[in-house]
């Protein structure tokens, strides 16, 4: 069994998930983040979605991301190979 460091699959998500909410790949990330976190954390990709179109936040938001899922990875750590897919599969769907 590998050891996961959850805050390093915290922050890769983070910055995978802003990344991805001001690109098209949002569409696809709304669905797998409601579909695997809940309704709560893809309402939370809509918000940054919309501070990243109004404001410079980008670094900010990538530290409230990761913050949030430090959080989720304490409470549910069987969420981190999900975590890890997440931010690959968004890495491979970016325009590069």
């Amino acid at each position: 069994m590998a050891v996961v460091h959850q805050p390093r699959v915290a922050w890769e998500g983070a910055r995978a998930f802003v990344s991805a909410a001001s690109s098209e790949v949002y569409w696809w990330l709304t669905d797998m983040i409601g579909r695997h976190f809940g309704v709560t954390h893809q309402l939370q990709l809509a918000e940054t979605r919309l501070r990243l179109q109004r404001e410079d936040a980008e670094f900010a938001e990538i530290g409230a991301w990761r913050v949030r899922l430090e959080d989720l990875l304490r409470e549910r750590p069987e969420l981190a190979p999900v975590l890890l897919h997440l931010a690959g599969d968004i890495s491979g769907r970016l325009p590069r």
